[in-house]
């Protein structure tokens, strides 16, 4: 069955604009996956490599999504498109929901071995295969749970956008130098600005040392499960040799270290099995806000700077953005504010006649036992009503923590017989001089809460708070024209793929090669393969290799012409 896509989720899905492909991104992901296939097979989890056939991953052109998708859904997975680097927490609920966000663009020939940007060769490549094993399955869906729920601060939001620049920028064919050392001093900038550990930063790092760079098994000897390792030709090769410190997996230790998207990295955790990394991600989970409730979670909910939700043990949900918590001398949490359009939900669900309209200027509400011990969320309606607390009625609660509330009771809602929320007129809130909410300010509604159980990022009913997510527009991008380049790729494409031997077309696009693009190192590999597959009788094959082993002079070259050539001829060192 096809996933559904929730509805708060919509406005990061995007189109893949699959005729947009040119002939080169092609040729790009044909050499990458021509590569992993070569070299992965011994050092992947076998997971892997069993899966990149499952997933029906093609090595000769860039995959569908749709098509992807379609294979999915036989493991109760799914596959979305979505527009590059998108926040963490939209990132984390698709996987959750068994969704695999695609990045669409492709990097760069430049960036052939590796990038930081989001694109369809990590994520086809290397994410999707691997999701067939039914543990990690779990263990991403998991991960992809707790992720979404994790609470960033606002200095760190500034860093989403810093990195989201600066893989723009690095991934933009004719970015300049200075524009690139410029995206990266603003991300340095922006990094050291940021105080303190949040949830967001932590399972981030989690996730980056074990879904994207992760090792498996014994330390001395791991094999690869991580999807940065698995689509870059690059860092497979790299991350076993001796270069890279391999340290065993503690969830404690990942989340205290730090990486750098825009290189290779220097060291790698090795984790024992899926099954390990299940339990040491849900024990994490129970560190956090949406599971440990308390001031704590206000106090993450308030550092964010974006909207979320808090729930209270009456089942009600307020959703805004929180600036203030008042606290007592305890540091306890005893009133909490937000600041903007708020909303109240039971279950994800708006209360009627409780949303942005209703409270456009933010909200207030007491956290606490009334003096008498009681905890009104607890006590039946008959209870209530032996106690005076019925509609009409005026009330005045003094709380524990010296709060204290008066006013008229206009109405009251319960949530599975428990009273949940009451409704006020002339209602005055204070606590000791500072007032809280004034008569003048029209009805006051009471949450009824003397603990918060949990805070979330986002909205408890997105549709309810930010109305209808807007509607895909059709395909309608158009394409250029191919360059003369680009035209050179299609034609030895074409000629390879419908299997045309045909020495005199060969030799005009060698020589027009070397001519016109003599640096065009992965064309003059194709035509290569294609001589040494036909077994064609040219001197243009001796002038092609002495041609790339010129180029390995250049150190832009000399790996990704030797790892082209040992596909091609399966062995190593053909040019010496």
């Amino acid at each position: 069955m096809e996933k559904i896509i929730p509805k708060h989720l919509m406005p990061f899905v995007a189109h893949q604009y699959y005729h947009c492909y040119s002939p080169i991104d092609h040729a790009v992901w044909r050499y990458v996956m021509r590569q992993n296939h070569h070299f992965l097979e011994d050092i992947a989890h076998e997971a892997f490599t069993s899966g990149l056939k499952s997933s029906g991953i093609g090595i000769e052109s860039i995959p569908k999504v749709s098509e992807m998708n379609e294979k999915l859904t036989k493991i109760d997975w799914g596959a979305v498109i979505v527009d590059g680097l998108i926040p963490g927490t939209a990132f984390f609920d698709f996987q959750a929901h068994g969704i695999l966000p695609v990045a669409t663009e492709i990097r760069q020939k430049t960036n052939i071995e590796y990038t930081p940007a989001p694109d369809i060769v990590h994520e086809a490549a290397g994410h999707a295969p691997i999701l067939f094993d039914e543990t990690y399955s779990e263990f991403v869906k998991l991960i992809g749970s707790i992720g979404a729920n994790a609470f960033a601060t606002s200095e760190e939001h500034e860093v989403f956008e810093a990195t989201r620049n600066l893989s723009i920028v690095m991934e933009k064919p004719f970015s300049t130098k200075e524009e690139i050392d410029a995206a990266k001093q603003l991300l340095i900038e922006k990094q050291q600005a940021v105080k303190g550990l949040s949830e967001a930063e932590q399972i981030s790092r989690i996730f980056w040392w074990t879904v994207e760079f992760g090792l498996i098994g014994d330390l001395d000897n791991p094999k690869i499960f991580g999807a940065g390792l698995l689509s870059s030709v690059g860092e497979s090769k790299h991350c076993l040799s001796n270069a890279v410190q391999k340290r065993r997996f503690t969830i404690e230790d990942a989340k205290s270290t730090s990486y750098d998207v825009t290189s290779m990295q220097t060291q790698l955790f090795v984790c024992e099995s899926f099954e390990q990394l299940i339990e040491e991600v849900n024990k994490f989970g129970d560190t956090m806000a949406f599971r440990t409730g308390g001031t704590q979670a206000l106090d993450k909910a308030t550092a964010s700077g974006q909207v979320a939700h808090i729930e209270f043990n009456s089942g009600i949900q307020l959703t805004g953005l929180f600036t203030e918590v008042i606290k007592n001398e305890q540091e306890e949490a005893i009133y909490l504010k937000s600041s903007s359009p708020s909303t109240l939900s039971i279950k994800n669900i708006e209360i009627t006649g409780h949303g942005i309209k209703t409270h456009t200027d933010g909200f207030g509400v007491p956290i606490g036992r009334l003096a008498t011990h009681t905890a009104l969320e607890e006590l039946s309606p008959e209870v209530l009503k032996s106690l005076g607390i019925i509609l009409g009625a005026h009330v005045d609660f003094q709380y524990e923590s010296g709060i204290q509330v008066t006013g008229t009771i206009t109405d009251m809602k319960f949530n599975q017989d428990k009273l949940a929320l009451l409704s006020l007129t002339e209602c005055k809130v204070w606590h000791e001089d500072q007032v809280l909410f004034d008569p003048s300010w029209g009805q006051y509604d009471l949450i009824i809460a003397s603990k918060v159980i949990s805070a979330r990022p986002g909205a408890a009913d997105y549709v309810s708070y930010y109305g209808e997510p807007p509607l895909l527009t059709p395909d309608d991008k158009e394409k250029d024209e191919d360059t003369p380049l680009e035209s050179l790729y299609s034609e030895v494409r074409s000629l390879r793929e419908n299997h045309i031997v045909d020495q005199d077309k060969w030799i005009q696009i060698t020589e027009n090669t070397l001519k016109d693009y003599p640096e065009e190192w992965l064309l003059l590999l194709e035509i290569l393969e294609i001589i040494e597959v036909h077994s064609i009788q040219t001197d243009y094959k001796r002038i092609l290799l002495d041609h790339l082993k010129t180029l390995c002079a250049d150190d832009r070259y000399v790996r990704l012409i030797k790892n082209g050539l040992e596909v091609v001829y399966g062995k190593k060192d053909v040019l010496i």
